[in-house]
């Protein structure tokens, strides 16, 4: 117990104590205010959400987390893991590996085949849909990150949902049907009660990596303007720019 607690300490307690402690000061990386910083109290939060910035970020993150996560990752996961339930075969095997292909390919990698895919002068949606010269990481922003977000995450949820399905009777599913219950009454009364644990841990996982994701960051660069950055976005560019630490939230404080 002893050797559990003391790592927990220096790694979750201690950095948290750290990052509090520097948000409560002007610490910056360069100047005087790095060597002696300042007790400044609630200042570089009083500044935060008086900056327009910040309340149109804190908008598009919602709209983010919502559309890729709660509807896009959670909502596909399990229409893909219901759909494939009962199968067997290359079919299943072909669908789960191309979706989990997705999810463990680095970011970095798959960021560039999506620029690549939704490029505006040769990209490869203009050429299939076959309206050339459309800008969609500049014309729809959102839509394609919260596309891009959903197919690169829904793996996840997809796992966890298969597993979950697999513990669900099969003689309560018969009885509905023997029953005269609909597809959907089936899964409102049989399915979703079995799974429920399972869809609110999903949704607490999945809610909080897409709050904390800068993946978008790769495609858009934070762009195309300041007014359409997610929270990950702005909190990295505004403090690193600043060379100030304590307006840094602490997952980004490392990429400064």
């Amino acid at each position: 117990m002893a050797p559990a607690l003391l790592l927990i300490a220096a790694f979750l307690v201690f950095p948290a104590l750290w990052v509090l402690y520097l948000g409560l000061t002007n610490y910056r990386l360069t100047g005087i205010a790095a060597a002696e910083p300042q007790f400044v109290g609630l200042g570089n939060l009083l500044d935060a959400v008086s900056n327009p910035t910040f309340w149109s970020s804190t908008w598009l993150t919602v709209q983010f987390v919502l559309g890729s996560a709660v509807i896009g990752q959670v909502g596909l996961g399990f229409t893909i893991a219901w759909l494939l339930r009962d199968r067997r075969g290359p079919l299943k095997r072909v669908v789960e590996g191309l979706v989990i292909l997705a999810w463990i390919l680095p970011s970095a990698i798959v960021s560039f085949l999506w620029v690549a895919l939704l490029d505006r002068d040769g990209g490869t949606l203009n050429a299939l849909l076959g309206i050339p010269g459309t800008a969609w990481l500049l014309d729809h922003p959102m839509l394609s990150i919260i596309v891009f977000n959903t197919w690169r995450g829904t793996a996840f949820s997809m796992m966890l949902y298969g597993a979950a399905l697999a513990n669900v009777p099969p003689s309560h599913l018969e009885s509905a049907r023997l029953a005269g219950a609909s597809g959907w009454q089936q899964l409102r009364d049989v399915v979703f009660p079995h799974i429920r644990g399972h869809i609110l841990t999903n949704l607490l996982l999945i809610s909080l990596w897409t709050f904390n994701d800068f993946t978008p960051f790769l495609l858009t660069a934070g762009g195309p303007t300041a007014s359409r950055r997610s929270w990950p976005c702005t909190c990295t560019r505004s403090p690193c720019r600043a060379a100030s630490w304590a307006t840094a939230p602490p997952s980004r404080r490392s990429s400064c």
